[in-house]
């Protein structure tokens, strides 16, 4: 119920941005149409975001036959967090990254690049994959996905604002047109950044606790960290409103990026993960999970992950 009261609380405030952009743009009748045009996203987000973000980035679905190890991984994975059994995706792109999405656990889709998948050993694709499951777990997807779409939405009136602001009914005219054109886009990362790092650190948390294994993760966070930096990712860079939803940061290109900083600091995350290790030792109740019977790859040698 929490997962659904904070989704209510944010639709409640990118309603809110859409109106007063709208009356901005356009007085008293553009409040209304900007409030029709966000009960419509927020409808089309609930039920077609997860397409929208796997399609954005050429998701493509795999399966046992296609990707054997990685997808009995995640098999296992989803027992052990008491969750109904995800789509699979993977991701053609150099960078190592990996995002979860859909609008509940029954919904619910996972993904991970290739870059990812050819960088990590079995052990550290566990720990990220077992983040991504505490994010469907906790029904974390559903924000996520629903604020990469209305935040994209209300960056994309902020761009045609110059065009709409000539509305003789705008009541501050050129003044409010320039409000939307740098405050919308400005107020949707606010949004972001406000619901994003919490839920990152209790996703780290949930998901050690589902692999068994925290420093799988911390490992992992330090490598995915180092491969954003240095590879770039076209697709996120030209969609940033998504960047909160990647386990990283997937932005360094642009200099704006520093605005979309949805994520904890790394080296937090990366210690916290370390302090639980030492508190979980002697005192797990279950057994990690079993990954003798999957091959590793390491480095950047292509391997049976793929």
């Amino acid at each position: 119920m929490a997962g659904y009261a904070r989704t209510a609380l944010l639709l409640a405030a990118l309603t809110a941005l859409f109106m007063g952009a709208g009356f901005l743009l356009g007085g008293q009748g553009g409040m209304l149409i900007a409030l029709l045009f966000a009960v419509g996203a927020n409808a089309f987000a609930y039920w077609n975001s997860d397409k929208m973000v796997l399609g954005m980035y050429g998701a493509r679905q795999v399966d046992r036959a296609s990707h054997p190890e990685f997808y009995d991984l995640v098999t296992t994975l989803a027992a052990q967090a008491g969750l109904p059994m995800p789509k699979v995706y993977v991701i053609d792109e150099d960078q190592p990254n990996a995002f979860a999405t859909g609008r509940n656990p029954e919904h619910a889709a996972v993904a991970a690049t290739t870059g990812l998948l050819r960088l990590l050993d079995t052990g550290e694709v566990a720990g990220v994959m077992a983040h991504e499951l505490a994010h469907v777990k906790n029904h974390d997807t559903l924000i996520m996905t629903i604020t990469a779409t209305l935040a994209g939405a209300l960056s994309m009136l902020a761009n045609f604002a110059l065009f709409f602001g000539n509305n003789r009914n705008n009541p501050l005219g050129i003044v409010g047109t320039i409000l939307v054109m740098i405050l919308a886009p400005l107020a949707a990362m606010v949004v972001q950044m406000a619901i994003s790092r919490s839920r990152e650190y209790e996703a780290d948390r949930i998901g050690a606790s589902i692999c068994g294994q925290p420093l799988w993760l911390a490992s992992a966070l330090g490598k995915l960290e180092q491969g954003a930096k240095t590879i770039d990712n076209t697709k996120a860079e030209a969609n940033p409103a998504t960047a909160h939803m990647f386990i990283v940061n997937p932005l360094h290109v642009k200099s704006m990026d520093s605005l979309f900083s949805t994520h904890p600091n790394m080296q937090n995350r990366i210690a916290r993960l370390t302090a639980l290790a030492g508190d979980m030792a002697g005192e797990m109740a279950a057994a990690p999970i079993r990954t003798s019977s999957v091959p590793h790859t390491r480095g950047n040698k292509r391997g049976p992950w793929e």
